[in-house]
């Protein structure tokens, strides 16, 4: 009896199951750092921005406070919407897998000893208010610009003799 074909078999199974152990330990990985960087608060500005709109609409619509109810459940549906498109558990397959095309196992368990640290939780904590503030440093910087790119896109306009469209 001829048992090639079957140690082949064997010997890729055995590969394969290896492969796997390690996708999955990366992937373990992948999930331990995205737990440390609390990826799973994300969406959270997004959620809060959504209260916000309806509260807007609530109040334009000079509803009265007895309505207060209606406008909370309003707010309660739109979270519910909200979780099935951006709720942690819809994106977090997606972030695993971005992270383990990105880093390395290796990679990822240095920025997991990176975030346990010190440094790393401060910059954890210091992190959401220092990328608002650059984003107001980026928009400030933005403003001043805009007159000038508006005046170029007319500029361009004239000059290819297509009329230009009202700025807001």
């Amino acid at each position: 009896m001829n048992h090639r074909p079957f140690l082949l078999a064997l010997c890729l199974l055995g590969g394969s199951t290896g492969a796997w152990a390690d996708a999955r330990s990366h992937q373990a990985e992948a999930e331990r750092f995205l737990q440390l960087a609390q990826a799973d608060k994300l969406t959270v500005p997004v959620y809060a921005q959504v209260q916000q709109m309806f509260a807007q609409r609530f109040e334009e619509a000079k509803a009265p406070e007895s309505k207060k109810a209606t406008l909370e459940r309003y707010q309660a549906k739109a979270n519910t919407a909200l979780d099935k498109a951006v709720g942690w558990n819809q994106i977090k397959p997606d972030m695993v897998k971005l992270y383990t095309t990105n880093f390395s196992e290796a990679e990822l368990q240095q920025l997991i000893t990176f975030y346990q640290s010190p440094l790393g939780k401060k910059v954890m904590q210091q992190l959401p208010a220092l990328n608002a503030q650059s984003a107001q440093i980026a928009q400030a910087r933005l403003e001043k610009a805009v007159p000038e790119v508006n005046g170029l896109m007319e500029q361009m306009s004239k000059e290819l003799g297509v009329p230009a469209q009202k700025q807001p």
